[in-house]
This record gives structure tokens, sequence and C-alpha cells, in this order.
């Protein structure tokens, strides 16, 4: 980051996501390699907010990691910090159910959180 100042950023998240990251269970959110996450950088804040709610969850960006693909990336992330309730084969699929072919092949962003105080 060349900035000293830190950012908010405001992402989605579904519902199941978002309890696991409220809950400080879930420390990796998995991204497709968007063009406006490319900069996203340690110290930063992220939002999440669940879909079409108020309900919001800030986290402290500690670590972004980029991968060519999301079998590299629960790879090397280990799945139970990705979600800790599902199996790596069930994450996969799921992961590949949010982002297709298309979206996976610009590349997957592991995001180290850590939850913040409301």
């Amino acid at each position: 980051m060349t900035d000293a100042t830190a950012r908010v950023r405001e992402l989605n998240l579904y519902r199941q996501y978002f309890d696991l990251v409220a809950a400080g269970a879930k420390t990796i959110e998995v991204r497709v390699t968007y063009p406006h996450l490319a900069d996203l950088a340690p110290g930063d804040t992220i939002r999440f907010r669940v879909k079409g709610t108020d309900e919001t969850c800030d986290v402290k960006v500690l670590r972004v990691t980029g991968y060519a693909d999301f079998e590299g990336l629960l790879d090397g992330e280990g799945p139970a910090n990705v979600n800790p309730t599902a199996t790596r084969d069930a994450q996969l699929a799921n992961i590949r159910a949010i982002y297709p072919p298309g979206k996976e092949a610009l590349g997957a962003l592991a995001i180290e959180i850590e939850l913040l105080a409301p």
C-alpha cells in the first residue's frame, strides 16, 4: 500500500459465511482477483455485509496471498481456515458454485482476516 491510510472496503457475504466471520471462526476469506481488490493490503478494514440487510461486521486484513486457482488456495491455506464446518471437497464445490471457471481463471485471493470488536 503506497498510502499510509488504511481503507475500508465493503463486501457482501452469504449468511453462512458471514456467521462464521462474525464468530471469529473463519480466518481466510476467498475472493477472485478482481481489479477492485488488486490493491487490498494488510491494515485495510473490510466491512462484510449480509447482502440485502444492514447487518455488518468489520475485520482487519492481516495478509493477502494470490493463488492460481481455488484448489491451490485451499491446499495452501488449509480448508479449516476457510470454512471450519465443511470438508475440502465441499468447500471447493461451494466456491466454484459462486465463482464459475471464467472467474476462477482470474486467480484466487486468500485474505487473512481478524475480527474487530464491534
